[in-house]
């Protein structure tokens, strides 16, 4: 935890795999919300797009231990105590400046993470009982299935709190902070004081590795399994 640095110059936090993951999954989940509602034929790539999040979501949790210094879960998240002292310093503009994400963000982005993969993953063994059924529902009764299906479209309405949740609080340090977390996101540059440590990036081979590694998985189960 650092304080607001005076003399800042913007420095590479975000590698290009964390805000690949990050715009690849939120358009998975927006696909596959969409996909899901059109129903029929549609369903198929609603599958498809269940696949991916699963696959990113993967890749994010071995990021989360070998990636770059800012996407690493022991850089942002905090212990609770720690957590709840800077949601009352946020609620009286007394908060320190975080150049990864802040300890409320890094908790968000386990949550995210949880409720993406549980989506997801109920979802391989739904069963509409109609016309569609996941890859491993034959591994579970046809009651449990069923089961399964409300648990997936429960999780779905967890997950878009979440979501929003998440939207709100970029919003608020977008506008009322002046923190431009949006363009960080695209470009990986965000502001440091002049002194703050530069941390290089992991070798993008590592990335490359972990990303067919996670493909590989999700593959195999919603094949071989």
């Amino acid at each position: 935890m650092t304080q607001q640095p005076v003399t800042q110059e913007h420095k590479p936090v975000w590698d290009i795999f964390v805000r690949l993951f990050h715009w690849s999954l939120a358009a998975s989940i927006l696909f596959a919300w969409w996909s899901g509602e059109q129903g029929g034929n549609w369903m198929e790539w609603h599958m498809y797009a269940g696949y991916s999040v699963l696959a990113l979501v993967l890749f994010r949790l071995m990021w989360g231990f070998a990636g770059s210094h800012y996407a690493r879960f022991s850089e942002f998240v905090r212990s609770p105590i720690h957590t709840l002292k800077y949601g009352l310093q946020l609620t009286k503009r007394q908060d320190a400046h975080y150049i990864g994400h802040n300890p409320l963000g890094g908790w968000m982005v386990l949550m995210l993470l949880l409720l993406s993969a549980a989506q997801a993953g109920t979802g391989l063994f739904a069963n509409d009982e109609i016309f569609t059924e996941g890859p491993l529902a034959h591994l579970v009764s046809s009651s449990m299935s069923v089961e399964i299906t409300r648990w997936h479209k429960t999780i779905f309405d967890g997950l878009l709190i979440a979501i929003g949740l998440h939207l709100a609080g970029v919003i608020a340090h977008q506008v009322f902070k002046g923190e431009k977390l949006v363009q960080s996101m695209l470009h990986g540059r965000k502001p440091a004081g002049i002194h703050e440590d530069s941390h290089a990036f992991a070798p993008f081979w590592l990335g490359l590795i972990l990303a067919a590694i996670a493909a590989a998985v999700i593959w195999g189960i919603v094949n071989l399994l």
